[in-house]
């Protein structure tokens, strides 16, 4: 009973958050007459992180950016964390790396699927190689380590994955966000305000 009585309070937080995220930021996009700023990608599949997809997505839009969710396939995937689910508007075969300003990877479980799959991994190295922002969060960079492009970069994700990513031939650092070229990443939803914050500042560098 109290271990559902705490899942239903983690949820009234994080629905707390995300309408307080909301509210904070609507008066700066009206003043943009709500023009889009750029167009934003997240890659999750089923198991995503509920918080690392959604606050970055809500902080984004707040902010002027324009949200497309794309993953494997068409459909609805669920949090592994919670009962939230998502919807991925465009499977990767169906969008272009000149499509999106930035690429999103939030964390949990969902990592593990889109490094599977090949097409997946065919579109990340095809976006990396643009140049553009990529963000990844917790265990969000095993999807580049997959794909083999983080030689010589240095970078933080959730401790549970430090071993992968030094074998991937980078230096990790135990930081709340490293921001590396075009490279953002951070540890844990602890760590979602700066992370946020990162890709707005990296994306207003870009544009």
């Amino acid at each position: 009973m109290k271990h559902r009585e705490k899942k239903l309070a983690q949820v009234f937080i994080f629905a707390l958050l995300v309408s307080f995220t909301a509210c904070q930021t609507q008066a700066p996009v009206k003043e943009k007459d709500d023009s889009i700023r750029g167009s934003i990608a997240v890659l999750v599949a089923e198991g995503f992180h509920d918080g690392e997809a959604y606050m970055p997505m809500g902080y984004l839009v707040n902010n002027g950016y324009e949200i497309t969710v794309i993953g494997p396939e068409r459909g609805k995937v669920k949090a592994y964390n919670s009962e939230f689910t998502i919807n991925i508007d465009k499977s990767v075969s169906e969008v272009s790396p000149d499509d999106f300003d930035a690429l999103i990877l939030p964390g949990g479980r969902g990592p593990s699927v889109l490094r599977e799959n090949d097409r997946v991994i065919e579109f990340v190295k095809a976006f990396w190689n643009t140049g553009k922002v990529t963000a990844a969060i917790c265990h969000g960079p095993q999807v580049l380590v997959t794909a083999d492009l983080l030689k010589g970069l240095v970078l933080t994700g959730t401790g549970a994955i430090k071993g992968e990513i030094e074998q991937a031939g980078a230096t990790y650092v135990d930081s709340t966000v490293v921001v590396y070229g075009n490279l953002i990443t951070s540890r844990n939803p602890q760590d979602l305000k700066n992370f946020s914050s990162s890709v707005v500042e990296a994306l207003e560098k870009q544009n």
